[in-house]
């Protein structure tokens, strides 16, 4: 049997290459074996920090008698949905539209074309082995059948992809109601939306958080604050190392899907910096500033310690098992805090953490919460170091350490803007980094990749929110950095993207999640909203609307409202598929809002008022002086210099802008009317 899976740079494929199923990568080998033998492409989906994928794994994939039936009537395809978003968002939409839910593992079958007959989710070894006999003989003995209803699924699929005719804008009344609808559907004791399970609402905050900076709306910010502090005292927050796990199976933020994404704790660590930043301007909000503030040091201190690689990228997971025990590696007794702590000091731990005797997790155990801010944070500090040894002591969660560039571009932004808010230049230097790696090695003959693996690029081009996610850190690295470099290769990318992947409506400037050009799959996906990331559509709204306003470009800016358009109905309908969709669209109220502020005695005491008012999503750039000669000199900062030997900051709304002013109480004045 052929090992098809060994040079792989997806570490998921990699876990599989010693199964007795025969396995493929996804591609025109599989598909050309599968019809010149007539034999239907079985599809498994997964990724390789996802708990039930492993399950499925150990219970079928190794088992002799699943691998014979596969082996004998199927074509065996392996898909890392990381790697190929675009396969994973095809057959996903097949498999809530025949199941009604989705998730992974992904298991699909489909003719040898590719169209899907049968979807579902993870299945026992007792249920594989009855689907594989019986769709074995469905197939010899009713292939026709089968076949035409594989056509039907992709036909039905296609029809649902039409978009609405009119667009509908995000204007004031539509985010004003968008919050109105959020405050319905709010959990009111717990945080966050709905019930159990509850993911992070990262971007529907970011949107609340931008809305009460416009509006001083006292409902978004309560929202905001009470989901934002529920989800960082609790078992989803990783006390002990910092970062965020997935999501909690509860709805009191207690017992958390152990597994870390990038993705999320990207997307949050820039979120706890501009509620960092936002509760340092609300009354009553001391408390808050300094939980965000601590979240933020100890989750940009685990994406660096834990997931940043080798060549300067940032790997995409930690898996939820440890040795095939979910959250092993995080989870304590009151005997194994007392071991590590001593008696005394373990007792005060356990009641600290909420470490019971009966244990809020499994076999006794609990995750560790925080209700309340340790009374004496010297001692917390020397208790979070132990335990933080001992625990490094106990067996790790596998690594998943490709590089997404999608992903990479949510931390590339996030270290940016964070590392400036808070003056840690160390987070800026990551930024670069990654920076520097993706766009140095994952642009290949001028076009995006999706991912790269110990310095070795993947096959699969990049989707729309790789270019999306990607430009938006870019500009931001630009802005922190005052180099250029950054938007230049921002716009080649953004040129590239809108070009290849948009398409000009009557309901705005459509985005399709792969390219025109791309590997063509039996339906080209469009993602329907955010989800947990930014889709597409929304992510490149947001990079046109951040370049147009970093090069001064009201081309861009009304390309992003165009982009905007397609989300609209969504963001009305239910706002938490919307969310950064919504937090982009606040940017354009009133803006977005530009601050460039020149050389010249002052400047130090106007960068510190933009620290402190500069809204979120706004931009702001400084100039560099000394530090960046030679370099070219940003747009946003061409003909603005000092006044009369003193520093002036340039404030600009969209295309309008203000006098300059040199006094940080006219600055701060400014940003915050």
């Amino acid at each position: 049997m052929a090992h098809r899976l060994s040079d792989s740079t997806s570490p998921y494929l990699l876990q599989h290459v010693d199964n007795p199923v025969d396995w493929h990568e996804w591609g025109p080998e599989a598909f050309a074996e599968a019809q010149a033998t007539n034999r239907p492409i079985f599809l498994s989906v997964g990724y390789a920090a996802c708990h039930w994928c492993h399950v499925m794994a150990h219970e079928s994939f190794e088992d002799e008698s699943v691998a014979e039936l596969l082996n004998a009537g199927f074509v065996p395809v392996k898909v890392d949905r990381e790697e190929r978003p675009d396969v994973d968002a095809v057959y996903m939409d097949a498999t809530v539209a025949m199941t009604g839910q989705g998730g992974w593992p992904m298991t699909c079958l489909l003719t040898p074309e590719g169209e899907p007959f049968w979807c579902g989710t993870y299945l026992q070894r007792p249920q594989l082995l009855q689907l594989l006999t019986a769709i074995g003989g469905a197939w010899t003995e009713q292939e026709a059948q089968v076949r035409a209803s594989g056509t039907a699924v992709v036909e039905a699929l296609t029809r649902s992809q039409d978009p609405a005719q009119e667009p509908l804008p995000l204007d004031p009344d539509l985010l004003d109601a968008a919050v109105a609808t959020l405050t319905r559907s709010f959990d009111q004791e717990a945080g966050g939306f709905g019930t159990a399970p509850k993911f992070p609402p990262t971007m529907v905050l970011e949107f609340l958080l931008r809305h009460h900076a416009r509006t001083g709306s006292t409902s978004a910010w309560r929202m905001l604050e009470e989901t934002a502090t529920a989800m960082a005292r609790g078992g989803l927050y990783d006390q002990i190392g910092g970062g965020f796990a997935r999501y909690a199976v509860d709805r009191s933020w207690v017992l958390p899907h152990f597994e870390k994404m990038l993705y999320d704790n990207a997307q949050l660590l820039r979120f706890y910096a501009h509620l960092w930043q936002a509760a340092g301007r609300v009354e009553g909000a001391d408390a808050t500033r300094h939980l965000a503030g601590r979240v933020v040091r100890e989750t940009a201190e685990f994406l660096l310690r834990e997931l940043r690689t080798s060549e300067g990228g940032l790997a995409s997971s930690l898996d939820a098992d440890t040795e095939g025990v979910e959250g092993a590696t995080y989870v304590w007794t009151p005997a194994q805090l007392t071991a590590v702590l001593g008696a005394e000091d373990g007792a005060r731990a356990a009641e600290l953490l909420v470490v019971t005797l009966g244990g809020t997790f499994e076999h006794g155990a609990s995750t560790l919460q925080l209700p309340v801010e340790p009374s004496d944070p010297t001692w917390w500090d020397g208790v979070r170091t132990k335990l933080k040894a001992a625990r490094d002591q106990r067996p790790q969660p596998d690594l998943d350490d490709k590089v997404v560039t999608a992903w990479n571009g949510l931390a590339i932004a996030a270290l940016a803007e964070a590392g400036w808010l808070l003056e840690e230049p160390a987070w800026v230097q990551a930024a670069v980094d990654a920076a520097t790696l993706v766009v140095e090695s994952h642009v290949v003959d001028g076009r995006l990749r999706r991912s790269s693996r110990k310095g070795q690029v993947g096959v699969a081009e990049g989707v729309a929110e790789d270019h999306g996610d990607l430009i938006e850190g870019l500009v931001v690295l630009h802005a922190v950095t005052a180099q250029t470099r950054w938007l230049e290769s921002a716009g080649r990318l953004l040129d590239d993207a809108v070009a290849r992947f948009g398409e000009e409506t009557e309901a705005g400037l459509l985005i399709h999640d792969t390219a025109s050009d791309a590997e063509p799959l039996v339906l080209r996906p469009r993602a329907r909203g955010d989800n947990a990331e930014p889709c597409g559509q929304s992510a490149l709204a947001g990079a046109l609307l951040g370049y147009g306003a970093a090069v001064g470009s009201a081309q861009h800016l009304e390309r992003a409202g165009r982009a905007l358009g397609p989300m609209g109905t969504i963001a009305a309908r239910d706002p938490r598929f919307a969310g950064w969709a919504l937090a982009v669209a606040e940017s354009t109220v009133d803006g977005p809002l530009q601050v460039a502020i020149s050389d010249g005695t002052g400047q130090a005491e106007l960068v510190a008022a933009v620290r402190q008012a500069l809204p979120p999503g706004a931009l702001a750039v400084v100039a560099a002086g000394a530090s960046n000669q030679g370099q070219a000199t940003p747009p946003l900062l061409r003909d603005r210099g000092a006044v009369n030997g003193r520093a002036a900051a340039y404030v600009c709304r969209g295309t309008r802008c203000d006098l300059p002013v040199s006094e940080s109480e006219e600055l701060v004045a400014a940003l915050l009317r």
